[in-house]
């Protein structure tokens, strides 16, 4: 039995669908252009409301367009996980222990290709990352 409500969407859902809208606009969309592009009855003040956590998360850019903003994605799916990622880290306190953790709960595949990456000089950063982001 139903209640006729939509399911809910998993946790950051949202943000990459909304994220994943402004990497296919040709440039700065609006977030009327986004919240076309999503469909299935999403309100307005919703795709505003994503936008603004995204910004605050340094994930988008927006720029004043007329009497409304334009927003520009400045990373990927991959950026926006790694940035995740990162956020749940530095909310813990034993930072060694959860990197640890994390490292031994890898496949073999994953492990082998983390280590290649930490193996990287500093001149052959990550795609996507900048020496800048590693100081952070």
């Amino acid at each position: 039995m139903t209640d006729g409500r939509r399911p809910r969407r998993g946790q950051g859902e949202l943000e990459t669908q909304v994220l994943s809208a402004l990497r296919e606009a040709d440039g700065p969309a609006t977030a009327g252009w986004v919240q076309e592009r999503l469909g299935a009855g999403l309100a307005y003040t919703t795709v505003i409301t994503i936008l603004t956590r995204l910004l605050a998360k340094g994930v988008v850019t927006r720029e004043r367009s007329g009497r409304s903003f334009v927003w520009t994605p400045v990373a990927d799916e991959a950026g926006l996980a790694a940035h995740r990622m990162r956020r749940l880290l530095d909310g813990e306190s034993d930072r060694e222990a959860v990197l640890a953790s994390f490292v031994t709960s890898l496949g073999a595949d994953d492990e082998k290709l983390l280590r290649e990456l930490l193996g990287r000089t500093g001149d052959d950063e990550p795609a996507g990352r900048t020496r800048d982001d590693a100081q952070d």
